[in-house]
């Protein structure tokens, strides 16, 4: 007979045993026959057959044991988690009194936590209905309600069922799926011009693009002619309470290799620590007598930030004699060929007035966290600056590892106070007067990316609420401007509108607010095209300009979902100046240092040991003295410090509404949509518990 494909036979315990048999004599007298039954001697033997006492003993003891296995590795999961947050919850009783401070900051803007919070009552509420509904046996689904008559109900609480379920089909859907594709088109034109962006790379470097140098602009024979192709650079470190990080990066900038009567190293101390001002000056003192042109700056009035700071040390009277100014964070440590490989892009370039290097990461694979930023910052340098400054000439300054032609700074009316972004406000002001920027790729700076999450919290908050604010402060500026229509197109809708604003925006809509509702109302259910292959895809995009990272696409994925909270909010204020929109906070360095750099130090360590030796046999009681202090200071600054470890509400809040919204998937039968909440869930979990990056002891 012919083989039947009804595929639920092979699920169903009353399947016939047996091989079917078709005979066919060839004498017509006779019929078909057709044995549907096996006789006895052709049917299977039955598993059991042939096993004694013992085997099935030994069977049953081997599946027993596989699952007190996965009960055990669950239960050690949960366990390991909860003791966790038993230690974050003790740490963070017992230094209460240290975070007090911090705390009251945080009292400040808690209109976003409120609404979530909110939201999530409301989602327990749904939930807990949606369940009873559940055992009740009604049906989750989307059918065409009309309210029956009492009489023909079961109860009332059926009747009020019914009644939410008209009520959400009728009035709750249609808003959120406006909402869902307002969003998902948002999502589509990011996508787009991510996609943009990435083929614009791929053409950079089939074309093998970037700016070069012509011959060599230092090779002369001309004794008098070497002063001109060594222009006066004046070098700026700006830094505050950077005690971490201040001796290496004073260390590399003074090892540049520059003429040293054609360079100035000016070391701008903002610290309000006193201890910590005296181990800088005695940094630049130890640097100044090797003969190193360097001196030490300090504002008795620290207003306007790292703007502020610039602004004074460039008001100074010699600062006319420079021509270039280079700039490098309290954490970067330049190559000593820095200078060489990008002052002499300015040369026969008069309308050149930034130069920026890229930045590479000593810490990149200290933690998870680091990890992730690698990834978003080598996407930002290798794509996003590299394509702008090769196709537009035109980006946003990183505020280090720069060199500006100081013309183009003065023109372009100098380090304003008014944002904390002062080096995307200058890179604004300075591309509206036509003055052009190259990205060089190639040269790199080494610095440090945070190491906790609280760090990198607060870093990303400035960086997004910074732009915003400068948004509305620039419009008018930008509208008004004689430059051509695409550059201010390129500069609202591109630079600021789509990839400032709309990132964060939809990012936390749609992934953090619209999927969870869909959940509860079914009838705006997202495609499964938004929740899982575009947001892979354009991951997989990001990630390729760090391809180790590969492993990481999924936490990748997760984490930038949730620090699309904080973003969000950082964005909200910054637009609308609430909260700590104009609030600075210096990111937590570690002070991490490469192999190059732990050899020099081990061999300064050496020589001055020697030095001390031959020091300590004619010096006075008072110098001996002073220079003791020193040390036990710097000593006393190696020290770890405690600190607590912080609980974020806003994350925790919404790990437990999206935890709550993968539970109703999970009712719902919806695969791909509880997974996506369930592993979102405690992504948001974790972060909130300040489970990752460095564990504070």
């Amino acid at each position: 007979m012919a083989p039947r494909l009804v595929f639920s036979n092979w699920w169903t315990k009353d399947t016939e045993k047996g091989t079917p048999v078709v005979v066919k004599m060839e004498n017509p007298t006779f019929s078909v026959v057709e044995i549907n039954g096996a006789d006895a001697a052709f049917r299977p033997i039955e598993k059991s057959r042939g096993k004694n006492a013992k085997q099935v003993t030994w069977v049953l003891l081997l599946k027993a044991h596989r699952a007190v296995g996965c009960v055990t590795w669950l239960a050690t999961v949960l366990w390991t988690l909860l003791g966790a947050i038993r230690k974050r919850l003790i740490h963070r009783n017992g230094v209460v009194g240290v975070v007090e401070s911090e705390r009251d900051k945080l009292e400040k803007g808690r209109l976003l936590f409120t609404i979530i919070r909110v939201f999530l009552m409301i989602s327990l509420a749904v939930l807990a209905f949606e369940v009873v509904a559940y055992l009740q046996g009604w049906h989750f689904t989307n059918p065409t309600f009309h309210i029956p008559r009492t009489s023909d109900l079961e109860g009332l609480f059926h009747m009020a069922y019914v009644a939410w379920l008209t009520f959400r089909a009728e009035y709750i859907a249609p808003l959120i799926q406006a909402l869902s594709k307002f969003c998902v088109v948002l999502f589509l034109i990011q996508s787009v011009d991510r996609m943009l962006l990435c083929l614009g790379c791929f053409w950079i470097k089939f074309k093998k693009v970037k700016p070069r140098i012509h011959g060599d602009p230092f090779k002369t024979d001309d004794v008098e002619g070497s002063a001109w192709n060594y222009p006066m650079v004046l070098v700026q470190i700006p830094m505050c309470n950077e005690r971490e990080v201040y001796e290496q990066s004073i260390s590399a900038v003074c090892q540049i290799d520059w003429p040293r009567d054609r360079l100035l190293i000016q070391v701008l101390d903002d610290s309000d620590d006193e201890s910590i001002r005296w181990l800088i000056k005695s940094e630049v003192c130890k640097w100044s007598q090797k003969g190193i042109n360097i001196i030490y700056r300090h504002r008795l009035l620290r207003t306007g930030y790292k703007a502020g700071n610039l602004n004074s040390a460039m008001s100074c009277d010699y600062v006319k004699d420079y021509e270039f100014v280079a700039i490098f964070d309290a954490d970067f440590q330049p190559n000593p060929d820095f200078l060489k490989q990008t002052v002499p892009h300015f040369k026969d370039s008069p309308e050149l007035g930034l130069v920026q290097a890229r930045w590479t990461f000593v810490n990149k694979d200290e933690n998870l966290l680091t990890r992730l930023q690698n990834i978003n910052l080598c996407f930002h340098f290798e794509v996003e600056q590299q394509v702008n400054g090769v196709f537009l000439n035109f980006f946003g300054f990183n505020g280090t590892a720069g060199v500006w032609r100081i013309k183009a700074l003065e023109e372009s009316g100098g380090w304003l106070e008014r944002t904390t972004v002062e080096d995307m406000d200058i890179a604004v002001r300075a591309h509206l007067n036509g003055w052009k920027f190259i990205f060089l790729n190639d040269v790199k700076v080494l610095c440090e990316v945070p190491e906790s999450y609280e760090a990198y919290r607060k870093q990303q908050h400035r960086w997004h609420s910074g732009p915003m604010q400068l948004f509305r402060l620039c419009l008018p500026a930008i509208i008004k401007s004689k430059v051509p229509a695409w550059k201010k197109a390129n500069l609202i809708l591109l630079f600021f509108l789509l990839r400032k604003l709309i990132l964060p925006f939809y990012s936390f809509t749609l992934f953090c607010i619209i999927l969870p509702l869909t959940m509860f109302v079914p009838e705006a259910e997202l495609p499964l095209w938004v929740i899982c292959y575009v947001p892979v895809f354009m991951s997989f995009l990001n990630i390729l300009p760090a391809p180790k990272s590969f492993p990481f696409i999924v936490p990748y994925l997760l984490f930038e979902n949730t620090m699309s909270v904080t973003k969000f909010n950082a964005m909200v204020s910054g637009l609308f100046q609430l909260g700590s929109s104009y609030e600075w906070v210096v990111t937590k360095k570690a002070g991490r240092s490469s192999e190059s750099d732990l050899l020099d130090a081990e061999e300064r360590e050496t020589k001055s040991i020697i030095e001390q030796q031959k020091i300590h046999r004619g010096v006075s009681d008072s110098e001996l003295l002073e220079s003791n202090q020193i040390k036990e200071q710097k000593e006393a600054v190696s020290l770890p410090i405690k600190k607590a470890n912080k609980i974020y509400k806003k994350e925790l809040t919404l790990a437990f509404i999206l935890l709550t919204a993968s539970v109703r998937s999970l009712l719902s039968a919806q695969g791909v949509h509880f997974y996506f909440l369930l592993f979102q869930g405690v992504t948001f979990l974790l972060v909130g518990l300040d489970l990752i990056g460095e564990q504070m002891s």
